[in-house]
């Protein structure tokens, strides 16, 4: 009798040791702390795509995070505001005082508003959107924008102290249809009058000018150039000039603001835009864009004399489009 009750109570207090375990799984195993969802990239900022829109304004959501095993227990307003100074902590830790003109600059005020200065996160959840409007008009996009921004201390909550979890440094990066990075490759520069020993650089990044243009830098100068703002020449495409169920062609538009480089197009620039199904996910659509052109220019900041050269051959960009997605702005896969 006595072996009985032993098993018994054993049993019983087996029983009670394994509900209160249970019960330790429903308390908050780690802290609630507030984050910002804006991924370091390889520059250490933020790059979101938004597509630009002419005197219009185009909304960003920004994801606010709480971390831990439960959802939040109770209302919030998490505040967020700039930080202009964690940017130039930035770009004197990457580029120092020597080459200022590859600092990111700070977005000015009159081109973003925040619809509300708080994200109000009710009981109950794990990540809510704040907000961003960006306008661009009258911005100057051939420069690089950041918007940097942070969540302010408050008793209310705790904000997370991880590197890249409380700021966010959003490199804002406007895009159209034809916008991107293109293979360069197949564009060969040779020192005008000869057709040996070409010089290649292998990629070329059109920017944004407005929705059916965009711009990059003649010949061998690269984003990066200091003297790259010399050599901006527009690319404007024109309406196409045949169109079928998967392809458009059409003529290129191609000019420079700088008299100075001598610039000369040789010839009828034009453009090809197809798509193809990927074949192993048919879900997946590559849009492949080339631009034809052959043009002539000087370097007038190189050395002393100018030199003369002609670029002549194709850029190549792929767009990758996930099908399943109907925002179309969404399923660009960058």
């Amino acid at each position: 009798m006595k072996k009985k009750i032993i098993y018994i109570a054993t049993i019983f207090a087996t029983l009670f040791f394994f509900s209160a375990c249970n019960d330790e799984w429903k308390d908050e195993l780690y802290s609630h702390m507030i984050s910002l969802k804006a991924p370091i990239g390889s520059e250490e900022v933020s790059d979101i795509y938004v597509r630009y829109k002419p005197n219009g304004e185009v909304v960003y959501d920004l994801p606010v995070l709480v971390s831990g095993s439960t959802p939040l227990d109770r209302d919030l307003n998490v505040r967020i505001a700039v930080d202009p100074d964690t940017l130039v902590a930035l770009n004197l830790a990457n580029y120092h005082e020597l080459r200022k003109d590859l600092w990111y600059e700070l977005l000015p005020e009159q081109n973003y508003e925040f619809v509300s200065p708080t994200c109000y996160m009710p009981v109950g959840t794990r990540k809510e959107l704040f907000p961003i409007k960006f306008k661009f008009s009258g911005l100057n996009l051939s420069k690089e924008w950041v918007l940097p921004l942070t969540i302010e201390e408050d008793p209310s909550y705790v904000t997370n102290k991880r590197k890249g979890w409380r700021k966010a440094l959003l490199h804002v990066l406007p895009y159209n249809d034809y916008s991107g990075n293109y293979s360069a490759t197949a564009m060969n520069i040779y020192f005008a009058g000869s057709n040996d020993d070409p010089l290649v650089v292998d990629n070329r990044r059109a920017h944004v000018v407005d929705e059916n243009t965009v711009f990059f830098y003649v010949g061998t100068k690269e984003d990066n150039s200091i003297d790259r703002e010399t050599y901006k020449i527009n690319v404007k495409f024109e309406e196409p000039t045949e169109v079928t169920e998967t392809k458009r062609t059409g003529n290129l538009t191609i000019t420079s603001a700088n008299p100075e480089i001598n610039f000369q197009v040789i010839g009828q620039p034009t453009y090809e835009i197809w798509d193809e199904m990927d074949t192993n996910q048919p879900y997946l659509l590559h849009r492949y864009h080339v631009l034809r052109m052959e043009y002539s220019y000087d370097d007038i900041t190189s050395s002393n004399v100018p030199t003369s050269y002609r670029a002549t051959g194709s850029l190549l960009m792929e767009r990758k489009i996930n099908t399943l997605i109907p925002d179309q702005d969404q399923a660009i896969q960058w």
